[in-house]
C-alpha cells in the first residue's frame, strides 16, 4: 500500500466511533537502575527513579484508538478503591466514553506492576482476581448495548481470558452487532475457549492459534507463506471459527492473513529495532479493525495494522502509536 491510498482511507477514521469490549487493566511501570545484587538474595537491587502508569488490556486497545477514531466506547469491569479510580481518570483523560463500564466493589481492578532497569524489564508482578457479570449486570450491559449499537460503527472485542467474556454475552454481542451490519474483530485467548461464529475476522498471534487449533507448536519457517504448519493452523481456524478473515500476528515474521476463496497473504514486519512487544497486540487489532471500518479491504487493514505494530514495539512501555508516525510510515519501503 502507497501513502496515497493509506490517506484515502485514514481520512475516514475521524467519522468512526468504535466500542471496545473486555477486560480492562492498569499497567504500572517501575523505572529504575541496578547497580548491585541484594545481600539478602540473588537477586538485583532497582533504585527507583520515576513510576508511570497507562491503561492496559482492553483499555489499551481503547487507548491505541484515541488519536485515530472519533469517539471511542469502553465495556469492561473495575473494582472500586485506588486503582480504579487511577484507570478511570488515565481513560477519561484520553477522552474514552465510560458509559458502559461495570464498577463492582466485589471485583478486583486488574494490576499489572512491571519493573524495568536499564531498558529491560526485571520483573513483572500481577494482581488479579478472576471475576464475572451477576445476573443484573449481565442484563444491564445488554440494555446498553441495545442503546449504542445503533451509533457505532464497529467492535473490537478483546479477551485477556480475566472473566468478562462468556459465550452468553459473546453470542449476545455478536447477534446485535451482525444484525445492525457492524464491524465485529476478535483478540481471542486459548484460556478462554469461546465459540465465535459470525465475527469479521479474528486477530491471535501464532501460539495463541496453533494453542487453539491443538497443533504441537513448531519452531517458524521462513518465509512464513513455506510454514506448511501455520498454513495449516490458519485453514484450520479459519473454517472453525466460521470468520470472513483471520489475521495471525508472527513477531519479528510480520503478520499472515487468511481469507475465505483468497491465497495466504504475508505481510513482512516493518519493525526497525524491538524494545518492547508489550500492547503490540492491541495496537494491530486496533488499526486493523479501525481500517475495516473505513471501507479497506482486508489486505489494506493487514498492512496498516502491521505498520503501526511495527512502530509501538519500537517503543518502551505500553505504547502507542500516533496518525503522525503511522503516515510517515508510509514513507518507509
Amino acid at each position: 500500500m502507497n501513502r496515497t491510498r493509506f490517506q484515502q482511507i485514514a481520512r475516514r477514521f475521524k467519522d468512526l466511533k468504535i466500542l471496545v469490549i473486555g477486560d480492562v487493566m492498569l499497567d504500572e511501570f517501575i523505572w529504575g537502575k541496578v547497580r548491585r545484587i541484594s545481600p539478602e538474595a540473588p537477586v538485583p537491587v532497582v533504585e527507583v527513579d520515576r513510576e508511570t502508569c497507562y491503561p492496559g488490556g482492553a483499555a489499551n486497545v481503547a487507548r491505541n484508538l484515541r488519536e485515530f477514531a472519533g469517539e471511542i466506547f469502553l465495556l469492561g469491569q473495575i473494582g472500586t478503591g485506588p486503582h480504579a479510580e487511577r484507570l478511570k481518570g488515565l481513560l477519561t483523560g484520553e477522552c474514552v466514553r465510560l458509559d458502559c463500564m461495570v464498577e463492582d466493589p466485589g471485583c478486583q481492578t486488574i494490576v499489572k506492576t512491571r519493573i524495568i532497569a536499564q531498558h529491560q524489564q526485571v520483573v513483572r508482578v500481577d494482581r488479579e482476581r478472576k471475576s464475572g457479570l451477576s445476573d443484573e449486570q449481565f442484563r444491564r450491559v445488554l440494555e446498553q448495548l441495545e442503546t449504542i449499537i445503533p451509533e457505532i460503527d464497529g467492535i473490537i472485542i478483546e479477551d485477556y481470558a480475566k472473566g468478562l467474556l462468556t459465550q452468553a454475552l459473546v453470542d449476545a454481542i455478536v447477534a446485535r452487532a451482525r444484525a445492525a451490519g457492524k464491524v465485529v474483530t476478535v483478540d481471542p485467548n486459548p484460556g478462554n475457549p469461546l465459540v465465535w461464529n459470525g465475527v469479521t475476522a479474528i486477530k491471535p498471534n501464532r501460539s495463541e492459534a496453533f494453542g487453539t487449533a491443538r497443533v504441537p507448536a513448531s519452531d517458524p519457517v521462513d518465509p512464513p507463506i513455506a510454514d506448511a504448519a501455520l498454513l495449516r493452523v490458519g485453514q484450520m481456524l479459519l473454517e472453525r471459527w466460521n470468520t470472513e478473515a483471520l489475521l495471525i500476528t508472527l513477531g519479528e515474521q510480520g503478520m499472515m492473513l487468511f481469507q475465505r476463496n483468497a491465497e495466504p497473504f504475508h505481510i513482512p514486519t516493518q519493525a526497525q529495532e524491538v524494545f518492547d512487544v508489550s500492547g503490540a497486540g492491541d495496537t494491530a487489532i486496533s488499526l486493523f479493525t479501525l481500517a475495516l471500518c473505513a471501507s479497506a479491504t482486508p489486505t489494506e487493514a493487514a498492512e496498516i495494522a502491521n505498520r503501526a505494530s511495527g512502530i509501538v514495539v519500537g517503543k518502551l512501555g505500553t505504547a502507542t502509536v500516533s496518525p503522525r508516525e503511522l503516515l510517515a510510515g508510509f514513507d518507509q519501503p
